[in-house]
């Protein structure tokens, strides 16, 4: 049911698009002007992105990110109403929002869990509060601008990118196809150096 409501509130989105002068920020590591950069779709309760950040990501940031090789941009794609939540929760700090990502990542089994939206919405308030980064969480899932901003990208990733699952690797506007390990990664980066 979760899904279904999550996919008519998609559609339904999929007339607006933002103003230019809107001041939500994208999330990203790097240099701006890093000679390869790097999409990164995810969903905030996929499995398969948290093993990203705590496997692969660490890796990429100390040989590409922190050597500026490499700019890694978050893109959101919320596979479920309580993804949506924390991506508009992150972006809303979005000053601090690679640090809420990984934080929410490395924390997911303590905040993805429960019957309700409700119960996951409370885990999420309760973590995101414990680490004091200074979100208001009702006034950030409440906040259209952000909102629109989020379901953007994952609009943008699904019509642009043909992206249908999480993570989601574009490098320099092509999609990366090969399983993602840090070795597969790191072979098509040194190609593009």
């Amino acid at each position: 049911m979760k899904k279904i409501i999550f996919v008519l509130l998609i559609f339904l989105s999929g007339t607006f698009s933002l103003n230019a002068e809107s001041n939500v920020k994208r999330i990203y590591e790097g240099s701006s002007d890093a000679k390869i950069t790097i999409l990164a779709f995810e969903s905030l309760t996929c499995s398969h992105c948290a093993d990203f950040h705590k496997n692969i990501y660490p890796e990429l940031k100390k040989n590409f990110i922190d050597k500026g090789f490499v700019k890694l941009e978050y893109r959101n794609f919320p596979l479920d109403l309580a993804a949506f939540n924390a991506a508009k929760a992150a972006q809303c700090r979005a000053d601090k929002g690679e640090e809420i990502l990984h934080f929410l990542y490395q924390n997911q089994n303590e905040w993805v869990k429960g019957n309700s939206i409700e119960e996951l919405n409370n885990n999420l308030q309760n973590i995101l509060a414990s680490q004091n980064f200074g979100i208001n969480y009702d006034q950030c899932i409440k906040d259209k601008i952000i909102e629109d901003f989020v379901l953007e990208d994952r609009i943008e990733g699904v019509k642009k990118y043909n992206v249908s699952a999480t993570p989601t690797i574009i490098i320099n506007e092509k999609k990366f196809d090969k399983p993602l390990t840090y070795k597969n990664l790191e072979k098509t980066l040194e190609k593009l150096l």
